[in-house]
C-alpha cells in the first residue's frame, strides 16, 4: 500500500512539474517582441483632456524616416487652438532619444528613455533616471520613470479589438521650483503587438505646492487617447 501511495505521489509531482514547465513556455512564447517598423506606419488617436472644460483633438504619429541615426516619427495635432507638428527620434522601437514624456514638450533624454522594453510580457518592469539635456543640471534634477506590465486585456477602439498589455507608468518630472514639488504622473497604456503601439492611453498628473501645512494636490492632466486608425507602411 505504501509503495502504491509513493508511486501516486511521484506521478502527481511529475504532472505538476510538467504543468509548470508548460506554463513557463507559454509565457515565454507570448512575450511581445519589438515591432518591425516601416516608413509610412501611421497611428491616429482621438484625444480628450481636462475636467469641466474639455480639450479635444486628433493626433497622428507617422514614421517618416528610418536610417543609421535612428527612427524619425512626426507627430501632428489638429483640433486645438492651432495645429502643431513636432518630431521624435527613436534609437530603436520604444527607445526615445528625443521626444515627449509629458504633454507635447519635446525633450532630449540622456540616457534615451525606454518607453517600451522588449520583449514584454505580464510582469515585465523597468525603471530609469534620465536627464533632459535641454535643461541645466542645477537646479533641475533627473526625471524618475518606472513602468510595470500589469496584465493582458482585450481593448476595443474605433480601430478594432486588440489583445493588449496593460502597462502602468509612475513618473516624476524635473520641474521642481521654489514654490512647487515635482509634477507626479500616473499613466496607463494598453499596448497591442498587432499595431506596435498603444491603442489606448490614460494620463493623469498632479502637483503639490510647497509651504507650511498640508498642501492639497493640484490636478493637471486628465487625458484619454484612443486609437482610431492604423495604417501599415510599405
Amino acid at each position: 500500500m505504501r509503495a502504491g501511495r509513493t508511486r501516486v505521489a511521484a506521478t502527481a509531482m511529475l504532472s505538476a512539474v510538467c504543468v509548470l514547465h508548460a506554463a513557463s513556455a507559454a509565457a515565454a512564447s507570448s512575450a511581445v517582441a519589438a515591432p518591425d517598423l516601416k516608413v509610412g506606419d501611421r497611428w491616429v488617436y482621438h484625444a480628450v483632456d481636462g475636467y469641466r472644460t474639455k480639450m479635444v483633438w486628433d493626433e497622428t504619429h507617422e514614421v517618416t524616416a528610418i536610417g543609421p541615426d535612428g527612427i524619425t516619427v512626426t507627430v501632428t495635432t489638429k483640433g486645438l487652438a492651432r495645429d502643431t507638428t513636432r518630431t521624435e527620434i527613436w534609437s530603436a522601437p520604444g527607445v526615445v532619444r528625443s521626444g515627449a514624456i509629458y504633454e507635447s514638450e519635446t525633450d532630449r533624454f540622456d540616457p534615451p528613455l525606454i518607453r517600451y522594453q522588449y520583449p514584454m510580457s505580464v510582469g515585465t518592469s523597468w525603471s530609469q533616471r534620465v536627464r533632459n539635456l535641454d535643461k541645466p543640471p542645477d537646479p533641475y534634477g533627473p526625471i524618475s520613470y518606472r513602468a510595470t506590465v500589469r496584465g493582458q486585456e482585450k481593448v476595443t477602439t474605433p480601430a478594432g479589438t486588440f489583445d493588449a498589455l496593460r502597462i502602468s507608468y509612475v513618473i516624476q518630472l524635473d520641474d521642481e521650483s521654489l514654490a512647487q514639488y515635482p509634477t507626479q504622473c500616473e499613466y496607463t497604456f494598453w499596448y497591442a503587438a498587432s499595431v506596435g503601439a498603444a491603442v489606448r492611453e490614460q494620463r493623469r498628473s498632479y502637483s503639490t505646492q510647497k509651504g507650511g501645512g498640508t498642501s492639497p494636490r493640484v490636478p493637471g492632466q486628465n487625458a484619454q487617447f484612443t486609437l482610431t486608425s492604423f495604417t501599415r507602411g510599405r
